[in-house]
Order: C-alpha cells, then structure tokens, then sequence
C-alpha cells in the first residue's frame, strides 16, 4: 500500500468514527449537563480500549464506531436512512428540552414562560456573551463588533479593546 493511499484510508476511518460518533451520540441522547449547558463528551479512554492494555488501536476505535452505528440503526439494514437519523434527533432533542425546562423553571410548573427564559440570557452566560462582542465596552454593540462576533463566533479568539483604540 502506497504512502498516499495509507493516508486516504486513515482519514476516511477517522470521518467514519466521527461521523457515526455524532449520528449514535443523536440518537443515544449521550452528553451530560454541566455548568447550565450540554456537553457532549467523548468516550472514556476505557470504554474504547476494549482489552484494558493501556493502548486504543484502530481496530477499537471502529468496534466502537461500530456499535455506535448500529444503536441509530434501528432496522439493522447497515444504512442510516433520514427517518432513522430524524428519530434519533427527535429523542436528543426532547431530552435537551426537557433538561432545559429543568433548568430554567423557576416556578417549578413544568413550562418556561419568557421571564424565565430571558432571566438566563441577561445573567450569566448572556450577559458574558455580550460584554465578550461589546469590544469597546460601550455598552452596545456596533454594526462592526456585531460582525466580527459572527465571524468568530462563541470560540473565537477576540480580544477585548481598551476605550480609545
């Protein structure tokens, strides 16, 4: 096997684990709450170092990849179909929801009123997220920061101006 087609091979296999990765992680609704958000954790080293030697070999991390796969798969067909991939984004997403009203209801009446989901957005987070895009601490947000926030998005790396610059 050629340099270039070794290559090929371990890139298509690290699509494939990631790949079905995201669609079973859909499906199974894997992913913890912490610190008020979703987060969707990789496996355990241990869960995909099936014999316990300390190493994660290739041929594990497509067993996993595998079994991962075929919890979306409900027709065991070895195809994801778009009904299949639907389902399994339905159930994520009411689990989110749900978890999400857990969260945010205040008066424990099981439903999120607009107060109770605005409380979220002008503390905490929100309120983070916005000084973060207001880069000359103005207190709003100009055409220009609101741009460059929409380039960046919520990981870019953007720094904070001084008053002035």
């Amino acid at each position: 096997m050629t340099t270039i087609s070794r290559m090929t091979a371990r890139i298509a296999l690290t699509g494939m684990v990631i790949a079905t990765g995201f669609a079973a992680q859909a499906a199974t609704g894997e992913g913890e709450v912490k610190e008020g958000k979703m987060r969707h954790d990789r496996p355990s080293f241990s869960t995909i170092d099936k014999d316990d030697n300390g190493a994660m070999t290739r041929e594990e991390m497509a067993a996993h990849a595998r079994v991962r796969f075929d919890k979306v798969d409900t027709n065991g067909d070895g195809m994801l179909s778009a009904e299949e991939v639907g389902q399994s984004v339905r159930k994520r997403a009411e689990k989110r929801a749900k978890k999400m009203i857990k969260r945010h209801d205040a008066n424990g009446d099981g439903m999120l009123s607009f107060e109770e989901m605005s409380k979220g957005r002008s503390e905490g987070r929100g309120a983070k997220m916005f000084d973060w895009a207001d880069a000359d601490g103005n207190g709003s947000i100009s055409e220009e920061e609101f741009a460059e926030m929409a380039k960046h998005g919520k990981r870019g790396k953007h720094k904070k101006q001084k008053s002035g610059e």
